[in-house]
């Protein structure tokens, strides 16, 4: 994949979730997979999410455990991203993303050791806009009326880290 499409697909992704506030983020558990909503705390998507959270939460320990998430994001699109967590305790990057909602969300400072980001590295995402609308019609009918509907192509595919 050259970088120049790669780029393309990054501003293409960028350009879906960056009006969302709220992704959900599926971690994997030895019970299977569990999901909770999370605040994105960059909008500016280079390849790279980031969550914050507290060391003292399941998703912590998941993480620690199996780092293959994926986080969704649901707007005037819906894009699916795979990839892999990392549990940072940087204090310089804390403070940096840190907002006040933050501190009123968390009830603590950036400083708090408690305090840790989850950085999801993105290796591939899935988006359907939403926008199509005679794609969508020509999908469901394709699917009611039992044809095959992967011609319709509504959704498309982008590996990031290949």
């Amino acid at each position: 994949m050259s970088n120049m499409l790669k780029q393309e697909e990054m501003e293409t992704l960028r350009e879906l979730i960056k009006d969302v506030d709220t992704a959900m983020l599926t971690t994997v558990t030895e019970e299977g997979l569990v999901s909770r909503p999370m605040k994105t705390q960059e909008i500016e998507f280079d390849g790279d999410l980031w969550f914050f959270t507290k060391k003292a939460t399941n998703k912590y320990e998941e993480i620690l455990h199996d780092q293959d998430v994926n986080v969704t994001y649901a707007g005037k699109s819906y894009v699916s991203v795979r990839g892999r967590a990392e549990i940072i305790e940087d204090l310089g990057k804390k403070k940096e993303l840190w907002s006040k909602a933050n501190e009123k969300i968390m009830q603590t400072s950036y400083d708090d050791p408690n305090v840790i980001l989850i950085k999801v590295k993105a290796e591939a995402a899935e988006y359907w806009e939403t926008g199509n609308f005679t794609k969508k019609i020509a999908f469901f009918y394709k699917r009611m009326t039992g044809q095959s509907s992967k011609s319709t192509d509504i959704n498309e595919t982008v590996e990031l880290n290949k």
